[in-house]
């Protein structure tokens, strides 16, 4: 429990948190996070919707890469971090989660109030005709049409990326949708797409009911998550990080934890639940 008191306390004195999670919470799953401490990128910058839309030869390397970077996001499990959520949320201590990651990890650890802000890459969408299926549909397709690749050892990245950089992707055969033609994009926010209006809306009605933010696992590089915190800091509301290294909000953080988030996460959900009662235990 060492540094963690001033976490503990805050969290007592403003029990309904509208939470942010980051990278930083499923790098323990295996999956690589975008940037180092400093808060700059360990890879290249990721794929932009207008450099998808508009080449076909960029769709082709996206979907070589993800083929092979899927298999680390589809075998990936909950961490630590994401089951302490769970706690805190089932305690009544979390009004919103709001997660900038893809991995879907939230849910699959039993968190409820999920918004998965830049969406999730266990769906696809049409580009056509709107229809959105399994990714693991899509998958058998890749795989099926370009056995070859299968063999290739790729460094998994980011987001269900693979490094596969130096690579010819001319002959990388991928599916069109079998309703209208159109073309597959991964249910995800690109660099360039705005987050949808709803997804906002729904976090910004949260923060109006929260009386804190707590940021996990993020460096808050991102302005669509960033954004929260700003307003969160013009409504008087006070925020902290739990995140090794620099992240873009702490000239306004309220506290900032510099421990591992999972760690960080378990020994506040033990200390902060440890006297809650749940309905049914009460005589």
């Amino acid at each position: 429990m060492d540094g963690l008191q001033p976490l503990i306390d805050f969290v007592t004195k403003h029990p309904r948190l509208l939470v942010i999670t980051g990278a930083g919470c499923s790098t323990a799953a295996g999956i690589p996070d975008y940037r180092d401490e400093n808060g700059a990128w360990k890879q290249r910058e990721p794929m932009r919707y207008q450099s998808f839309t508009g080449s076909a030869q960029a769709r082709q390397r996206y979907w070589a890469r993800s083929m092979l970077g899927w298999r680390t996001m589809a075998h990936a499990q909950p961490t630590a971090a994401h089951h302490a959520l769970v706690q805190l949320e089932r305690a009544g201590r979390i009004v919103q989660l709001v997660t900038q990651n893809v991995d879907g990890l939230h849910q699959a650890a039993g968190s409820q109030a999920v918004v998965d802000l830049h969406g999730r890459l266990d769906t696809v969408c049409c580009l056509g005709c709107g229809t959105r299926s399994p990714r693991r549909d899509l998958q058998e397709k890749l795989m099926a049409r370009n056995p070859g690749w299968l063999a290739l050892d790729a460094r998994s990245l980011a987001d269900g990326d693979a490094d596969l950089d130096g690579l010819d992707f001319a002959a990388f055969d991928v599916p069109a949708c079998p309703h209208c033609g159109g073309l597959f994009k991964p249910d995800v926010v690109f660099f360039g797409e705005s987050v949808p209006r709803n997804r906002v809306a729904a976090v910004r009605e949260a923060l109006a009911q929260a009386d804190a933010v707590l940021v996990a696992g993020s460096s808050l590089m991102v302005y669509s998550g960033y954004r929260f915190v700003e307003e969160a800091v013009a409504a008087g509301k006070p925020v902290v990080a739990v995140n090794r290294g620099r992240t873009r909000a702490d000239p306004v953080l309220a506290l900032k934890v510099e421990h591992e988030v999972g760690m960080a996460l378990e020994g506040l959900a033990r200390e902060v639940t440890a006297f809650d009662v749940a309905p049914t235990d009460l005589g």
